[in-house]
Order: structure tokens, then sequence, then C-alpha cells
């Protein structure tokens, strides 16, 4: 069965969650934004490093001293906050000049969330663009009564087709890797919400303001 039905609106989508829940994936306490006074704690490196199910698209100089994993959701205001304002400071001052290296993996709080990021996959070498343009235009589709039309309208403008479109949604494998991405970090990272960094292995959860930036990454440039 297709993981998505074209045309779903919000409240199919959660019906869906819900069917997954009851087939046996595994439940999960998600929510967005979780408490920056959250402590902190480090993933064993080798886990944390090993290549996920879908592979990392690394950003920045694989020699960095400084590496930066983000967990993310499509449909997570925090997540947008962050790529919106913060991100455009993290790489021009940090990856392009090859302080941090940086790869963003998926964390899916909902069926949604999930249609995005194989839709983010699936845009190949415009992988990075087509993040970027949806968290900028989250508002646009993720909270509209047709989320998947929003969606596909949004990615027209990257040059994805109707049929490129339904076939990305309808590629059950594809689902399974973005959800085994999702549920390996909970299980084995602990990750309850998102956005939540990894920084040369140590849990920062929570979204990063611009103006915190410097200051959370000064530590690891001593």
């Amino acid at each position: 069965m297709s993981p998505f039905r074209f045309g779903a609106n919000r409240r199919d989508f959660l019906v869906f969650g819900g069917a997954l829940a009851v087939a046996g994936a595994p439940a999960l306490a998600l929510a967005q934004g979780e408490s920056k006074d959250a402590p902190a704690a480090k993933a064993p490196l080798d886990l944390l490093m090993a290549e996920p199910p879908l592979p990392d698209l690394w950003m920045g100089d694989a020699k960095a001293p400084v590496t930066i994993i983000e967990y993310a959701s499509m449909t997570c205001s925090h997540c947008a906050d962050f790529n919106v304002r913060t991100f455009p400071l993290l790489k021009a001052n940090y990856i392009d000049k090859g302080k941090v290296r940086f790869a963003l993996r998926e964390f899916p709080l909902d069926p949604l969330a999930a249609a995005a990021a194989m839709l983010a996959r699936c845009s190949g070498d415009k992988r990075e663009a087509m993040v970027e343009l949806m968290f900028a235009q989250q508002k646009n589709w993720a909270f509209v009564n047709n989320p998947l039309e929003g969606l596909r309208d949004l990615v027209k403008q990257t040059g994805m087709g109707q049929t490129a479109f339904d076939n990305c949604l309808n590629d059950q494998a594809l689902f399974e890797k973005v959800n085994s991405i999702r549920d390996t970090a909970a299980q084995k990272f602990g990750i309850t919400a998102t956005p939540t960094f990894f920084i040369n292995g140590d849990k920062k959860p929570g979204e990063i303001a611009p103006e915190a930036l410097d200051e959370v990454l000064a530590p690891y440039f001593k």
C-alpha cells in the first residue's frame, strides 16, 4: 500500500499516523522545541557517525575540527526558524570557512514531515535547496487544509513534476528508510524533540538562536 493518499488533508495524515501505531510502529513521545535546559548528553561517536540508511549529505570540510549533526522535522516551526535565522550565519562564518562540517538528518514528527523529507531526498543534488525552500515556506504547506497540494505546488519551483512527485511519495522503501533514521535516533540517542543537535557528539536539544551561535560553538575551538 502506498504510504500516502494523494489529496489527503491534515485529518487524513493524523489518521494515517494512528494506523502506523496500530501496526506496531515504535511509540515516540515527540515534540517541537525541547527545553534548552534539558541535561546535555554525549552520544557514542561510533553509533552517531555510522552511515544511516540514507547517506549523510555533508556540507563543509571533512577535516573541520567541529562536526554538527542536526535532527530535524520539516513540519517543526523551531527547525524552520533555525534554518531561516541561524543557519545562514553558521554556513557563512563556520561551514564555508572550514571550521564546521554539517549534516541534517531526518526526524519526522508526523507523516507529513516524512513526505516532505522524502521529496527532499528525491530531488537529488537539489536536496539542500529543497530543504531551504520548504523551511522558508513552511507556513504555506504545513499548516493548511491540503498539505500535499501545498507541497506539490512548492516543489514545482525546483523543477519536480507531477509524475516525479507521485513516484517519490509512493516509494515505500524510501519511506521506511526515513523513518528508520528517526527510530534509531530516538532509541539510541534519546531524541524526543526537534531540533536536536550533536556537536562533536555532545547532545544539544532545542533551537540555537543567531545571537547564541558563537557562544555555543566557542568551547569547541579552544
